[in-house]
């Protein structure tokens, strides 16, 4: 038989891997709304600029650092988990005898 199988060896689930994603895509995103705010609101001047460009580049940066591979990752050493197979030979199987071979 198999070796069990503990449950902290499992993979995140993909529910999870997902709901994480999302939460530091919109975390992302806020910051940038905030940004083309600032950037309209205060007068021009390297602070500008800088909320500008925040705008522009930050969902690039929100798109890599929401699917960044990092230590709870799936590629990571933890092993998936895996179904024993259970195999019989074919010796194991006998022949039923039907009723015409048990009348002879």
């Amino acid at each position: 038989m198999s070796k069990a199988q503990s449950v902290t060896s499992l993979e995140v689930s993909p529910e999870e891997e997902r709901r994480s994603r999302f939460i530091k895509y919109t975390v992302a995103m806020i910051i940038r709304v905030i940004c083309v705010v600032l950037a309209v609101i205060v007068p021009l001047g390297w602070l500008t600029v800088l909320f500008a460009s925040g705008a522009i580049f930050l969902p690039y940066f929100a798109v890599v650092i929401a699917n960044a591979q990092g230590a709870n990752s799936s590629n990571s050493s933890r092993k998936s988990a895996e179904a024993p197979t259970i195999s019989i030979s074919a010796d194991s199987f006998k022949a039923a005898k039907s009723k015409n071979e048990d009348n002879k």
